[in-house]
């Protein structure tokens, strides 16, 4: 159970941060929603009701997807795009997607390299690029249970406040929709961009994100 915990620990921390961030918001979601059907005049729901509710569903994809929007648009941009000094940058020499031999691809496969690396055919084309293509299916299909809880949701608010509800067609239109949107993307986009141009200047001793204490500030593609 140790070597276990010792080999996984990146991924169980934040795991179980992901869990217990997410039981928070559930939470503090459910007495927020029911302060607010008070107010309205109206009864307030149970905890379980509020979890299969539209409006708990569209607080969390409307994080999920821009979470994956960023590491999509990040993973094929570092693909050729560069950052001289930072270590989420490949060296300059690098850009594009490198040649079979660097990629250890094809014929140029290792014993122990995956099944797929070492196929010619499609299979060597999807595994090549499977990060990348997943993190984008994640992406959409989380924009698209957004757009659905949401217009589940502001028809909701629509219907106690005696309004005509709407189509989803129309929501993904409105400003509601791109409101709840662009406030995650622009929140992600600039927190990738302070990582990759901090990293020039700044050093945090021992993590892979970071270059070497002593690494001058031009040094890139390096790690600690």
């Amino acid at each position: 159970m140790g070597r276990f915990l010792h080999h996984n620990g990146l991924g169980l921390f934040f795991l179980i941060g992901f869990l217990l961030a997410l039981v928070g918001q559930a939470v503090a979601g459910h007495a927020d929603f029911n302060n607010q059907l008070v107010s309205d005049g109206m009864a307030p729901i149970s905890f379980g009701a509020y979890l299969t509710s539209s409006d708990f569903a569209v607080d969390v994809t409307e994080n999920w997807q821009s979470e994956y929007l960023q590491f999509f648009l990040f993973i094929f941009a570092t693909v050729w795009l560069v950052q001289r000094g930072s270590p989420e940058s490949k060296e300059l020499h690098k850009a594009g997607t490198e040649s079979d031999k660097e990629q250890m691809v094809g014929p140029h496969a290792k014993e122990d390299s995956p099944r797929w690396a070492a196929a010619t055919d499609w299979r060597g084309f999807l595994y090549s690029r499977s990060l990348g293509l997943v993190m984008g299916v994640v992406f959409l299909l989380s924009w698209l249970a957004q757009s659905v809880a949401g217009v589940a949701a502001y028809n909701e608010q629509q219907l106690r406040g005696l309004q005509a509800p709407t189509t989803w067609a129309h929501y993904i239109s409105s400003a509601d929709f791109w409101s709840r949107t662009l406030q995650n993307w622009q929140s992600e986009l600039l927190a990738v961009a302070s990582m990759a141009i901090l990293a020039i200047y700044l050093r945090q001793r021992g993590s892979p994100e970071s270059k070497p204490v002593g690494a001058p500030h031009s040094a890139t593609g390096v790690e600690g």
